[in-house]
């Protein structure tokens, strides 16, 4: 019998919409989406292969930073070909169990950076404000359990949310107005209360993520301190330089996904079609500027990648071929 109830209670399929009333433009929509997705996996698998191969980026400044960069590549991947495939194929049917299994890598992805951008935030600042005992603060057994506690921390946050919509009956409708499954907008087609899915998809990860926020803020204006004490103006310059590119990544990442969260909490006058178009650029924007950002602004990276494509022309050039 409980067989019976799970199997009539739960669609075989949602129905993904993609953006609603914009059904015109999702031709045109498609092609910058491809584009972004394809620069955030190749430019997140570049840095990602640079910092493994490159002996001088082995420090746990860049193994967060490769961390960052499978968070984006499985963010983006997670969504944005689904997105694609609604697009160009029509293909609007997904699986209930992929449709939860999609909210849940969804969210995780996004606490789990949020706790990212907090260990990159610890790491400068015991770089700057406490040179003489990096080394022997963050050991690599600390780095180690510094990213296990970040994993684990995403899934048990996120973990309860597949309860929380498999107990849900869906009896009125399976149609989903938006390119991808997530946790509230999935929540809302039930034909049950769900108060308990709007406060803990809402509250839970929220309250961890301005946590994270708050902490950077602290070490952020801790680090600003130290480095305008620092005697000499290069030292300042290149503490400022690494700095700057953190926060640019830690504001692309905040600034759109909490404008994201709040208009599906209190955004009842935002249109729709705005809110959805908004929610697959956070998915795709950040992950494709972040190893721009840190190209461009970070030298060691800039060479890394440059010896990279040396030894690559210089393999090509050696082969018979070349």
């Amino acid at each position: 019998m409980t067989h019976t109830n799970f199997t009539i209670f739960h669609p075989a399929v949602f129905v993904l919409l993609g953006i609603p009333g914009w059904e015109a433009y999702h031709i045109w929509l498609s092609v910058p989406l491809c584009l972004m997705y394809i620069t955030a996996v190749l430019g997140n698998t570049i840095l990602i292969v640079v910092i493994i191969t490159d002996r001088n980026l082995h420090e746990p400044m860049y193994f967060f930073l490769s961390m960052l960069a499978i968070t984006d590549i499985l963010l983006s991947t997670t969504t944005v070909p689904k997105a694609l495939a609604i697009f160009w194929l029509h293909a609007h049917d997904i699986a209930f169990d992929a449709c939860v299994t999609q909210v849940f890598f969804v969210h995780v992805m996004f606490v789990g950076e949020s706790a990212i951008l907090l260990a990159m935030a610890f790491d400068r600042f015991v770089a700057i404000c406490a040179p003489l005992h990096y080394t022997t603060v963050l050991t690599w057994q600390v780095v180690g359990r510094i990213a296990l506690a970040i994993v684990t921390r995403s899934f048990c946050i996120i973990f309860p949310v597949i309860f929380l919509l498999k107990r849900l009956p869906f009896c009125r409708t399976n149609i989903v107005p938006h390119s991808y499954c997530e946790h509230i907008g999935v929540a809302r087609l039930a034909c049950a209360d769900i108060t308990i899915n709007i406060w803990y998809g809402f509250s839970v990860p929220i309250v961890m993520v301005i946590l994270d926020v708050i902490l950077i803020a602290v070490s952020y204006s801790l680090i600003l301190r130290a480095v305008f004490r620092l005697p000499s103006q290069d030292a300042r310059h290149k503490a400022l330089s690494t700095c700057g590119s953190h926060l640019c990544v830690i504001l692309m990442f905040y600034v759109p996904s909490f404008f994201t969260l709040l208009t599906h909490r209190f955004g009842r006058n935002i249109p729709r079609h705005v809110h959805i178009l908004l929610a697959n650029l956070y998915v795709v924007v950040p992950p494709m500027l972040n190893p721009i950002v840190y190209g461009v602004k970070t030298k060691q990276i800039r060479e890394g990648v440059a010896h990279r494509f040396l030894d690559i022309k210089t393999w090509c050039c050696a082969s018979p071929l070349g």
